[in-house]
């Protein structure tokens, strides 16, 4: 306690202007100094130590807290997407085989619109063919039958005299009399 007491006494006491040194007393000098400054600093940072642990430990908390709940989140969230995902796959396969049923359909429902088309073709072209073999025939036998007339009134001409043309004429008159009777 002596040397305690001792090195205040000596700190009181103060060398004169001229005699700057160092004072190589280790045990007098920073073992004090140095305990002065530990005990305010314990003192008066305790304090404000303890609320800036006590902070940050709040906030690492706070974090952690909030990243369970974003973790949490992001897990329901993913699992939402896997079933929009499954379900919307599903729906896709749906589609899919959907399609391929429906373009099948479509496919056989064009062969036989086709089908069916170009029969109605053939056949229009069939009675165009006959229709057209008709006429021709028609125009032939016109023609023949006007070159026979004209044949057979040439030689009438050539060959009948007017006496036997106006015996002629009488007799057909007299069937078509003969024949009207008839009929009526």
């Amino acid at each position: 306690m002596k040397n305690l007491t001792d090195s205040f006494v000596y700190l009181g006491h103060w060398p004169a202007a001229g005699s700057f040194g160092f004072n190589t007393d280790i045990l007098a000098t920073n073992p004090i100094n140095l305990s002065v400054v530990f005990g305010v600093l314990i003192f008066f940072g305790k304090g404000v130590l303890n609320d800036l642990l006590d902070n940050r430990k709040q906030r690492i908390l706070n974090t952690i807290r909030n990243s369970e709940e974003l973790r949490e989140g992001a897990i329901q969230q993913l699992e939402n997407a896997r079933a929009r995902l499954r379900k919307v796959e599903a729906e896709a396969d749906q589609f899919r085989v959907n399609g391929y049923s429906e373009i099948e359909r479509e496919k056989l429902n064009l062969i036989n619109s086709t089908s069916k088309t170009l029969k109605q073709l053939e056949n229009y072209k069939n009675e165009t063919i006959l229709v057209e073999q008709q006429r021709t025939i028609n125009q032939v036998r016109e023609r023949i039958f006007q070159q026979a007339l004209q044949g057979a009134i040439g030689t009438l001409n050539s060959c009948l005299s007017n006496e036997l043309h106006l015996r002629t004429i009488n007799a057909n008159i007299g069937m078509f009399g003969t024949m009207k009777k008839i009929t009526d």
